[in-house]
């Protein structure tokens, strides 16, 4: 008999014990040990240890009644085995709604409360490994990125030596090709002066004038005007501009008109020199020119063959200088420590919202084009802007289109970790303010993998 009387006081105390710990965690019953008293954990006061869950706040921060709603402070603790643990308001306990998945907040009401936390647990833990082999596979993609980075690097410095030696063969070559073509109009200039001096080309001459007198005499009436001369003749430096009446009479020898015998000594010996005026229809002038001499011919097409050579050496120089510049440009930019972002350069993703269609070309700008075709920008490339720990989380693009109430567009890009490289959201949370998701294997940190993601299950 004294023993069923020792077992069932046993049990009792059990009871009493469990009724008094309810709503705790196991790190906070250590304050809760059965003795005479109990000290409020905030200090406050001491109470008799019966006074612990007895429905009635005795302590300011509520501690006496972790398992009761009795004070408006108190926190119940769902312990939750399977699923994660949490604490809920006392003030949900026993209110007839099931707020712990392990019905425990319930424990004296109506409410028919079932422990699901074996199945929340279960659905997490497959969430969660769900992202560890995402996380997993990112990291696989990712080094393989890094080592591509690596080798894109190297060969985007090769070419930018490559370029850079072309451009100095080209600039060797581009002061060849200016001495060649000086050359070759000094000698032009020197056989016109030959045949225009020479005695044995006076009939040459002769002839070469006349020539010149025709063109300009434009009625054949055997003298050149003030308004003839301002048809056909022209400053060398400007073109396009008409010889005003003084400057033609200057060039007439002070009259308004000449004739072939003063124009020989006069205008003749001023166009000859090339070194103020020319007739306008300068390949006219000098075909009829040319056509005289033989020697005047080859020496213009010289003259004309290395112009020719010497602007296609011009032009490849300032064409790889471009590409140098733009090249340096690209290789300045902060790709991450081990080169990884640097496959994004180049690249463009697209993603269609609505009526709109976001682009973002990582390193370069994002626009937006609506369905009519109207494409706006939202910002050029700006900077990393991530945290301390991770500053590669996030692009910040700038200085896009205005906007209608002010200011500039700007799109801000937060990068996740993923399988892939897309871009999965747009949002406008602000006028003319973007966020975006962009999803790549380089944002997935190792250090993830390390903490491994876990909840407490």
């Amino acid at each position: 008999m004294r023993f069923h009387i020792i077992i069932a006081a046993v049990f009792w105390c059990g009871f009493v014990d469990s009724r008094k710990i309810r709503g705790i965690s196991s790190s906070y019953k250590r304050f809760y040990r059965e003795r005479k008293s109990f000290l409020c954990i905030d200090g406050s006061k001491i109470i008799p240890f019966e006074q612990v869950n007895d429905d009635y706040c005795d302590c300011e921060d509520g501690s006496d009644e972790p398992g009761t709603s009795a004070c408006p402070r108190g926190r119940f603790y769902c312990t939750n085995l399977g699923f994660r643990p949490h604490y809920i308001p006392s003030s949900r306990v026993n209110d007839g709604i099931c707020d712990c998945c392990d019905a425990s907040d319930e424990y004296n009401s109506h409410a028919h409360c079932q422990n699901t936390c074996w199945n929340l647990g279960q659905r997490e833990r497959a969430y969660v490994e769900g992202q560890m082999r995402t996380l997993d596979e990112g990291l696989r993609v990712k080094q393989q990125l890094i080592e591509e980075g690596v080798l894109l690097w190297r060969e985007k410095q090769a070419q930018l030596r490559e370029l850079q030696q072309v451009a100095e063969d080209l600039q060797i070559k581009l002061e060849e090709h200016r001495r060649k073509k000086h050359e070759a109009d000094r000698l032009k200039e020197q056989t016109l002066r030959a045949l225009e001096a020479g005695d044995s080309g006076l009939r040459h001459q002769n002839s070469t004038v006349n020539s010149i007198f025709q063109l300009l005499d434009s009625n054949k009436d055997g003298s050149i005007t003030v308004d003839e001369l301002q048809a056909k003749v022209a400053l060398i430096h400007d073109e396009e501009r008409v010889l005003s009446e003084d400057e033609a009479v200057a060039l007439l020898g002070g009259g308004h008109q000449i004739d072939l015998t003063k124009f020989q000594h006069t205008l003749w010996d001023t166009l000859t020199k090339g070194d103020g005026v020319k007739i306008k229809d300068t390949h006219g002038a000098l075909d009829s020119l040319v056509g005289e001499d033989s020697h005047l011919m080859a020496a213009d097409r010289a003259a004309n063959w290395e112009a020719t050579n010497l602007k296609k050496v011009e032009e490849a120089y300032d064409t790889v200088n471009m590409e140098i510049s733009d090249l340096r440009k690209k290789l300045a930019i902060d790709y991450g420590p081990d080169w990884e972002f640097l496959f994004l350069n180049g690249q463009c993703y697209k993603l269609k919202v609505y009526e709109y269609t976001y682009t973002l070309c990582p390193f370069n700008q994002v626009t937006q084009k609506n369905t009519a075709g109207t494409e706006v920008s939202l910002g050029k490339w700006g900077m990393w802007v991530g945290t301390q720990k991770n500053q590669y989380s996030q692009m910040v693009y700038e200085n896009g289109e205005p906007c209608w109430q002010g200011g500039s567009r700007s799109a801000t890009v937060t990068l996740t970790c993923g399988t892939e490289t897309a871009l999965r959201s747009v949002k406008e949370p602000s006028k003319c303010q973007y966020i975006m998701d962009f999803q790549t294997p380089v944002a997935c940190q190792p250090v993830l993998k390390q903490r491994g993601i876990h909840s407490e299950l």
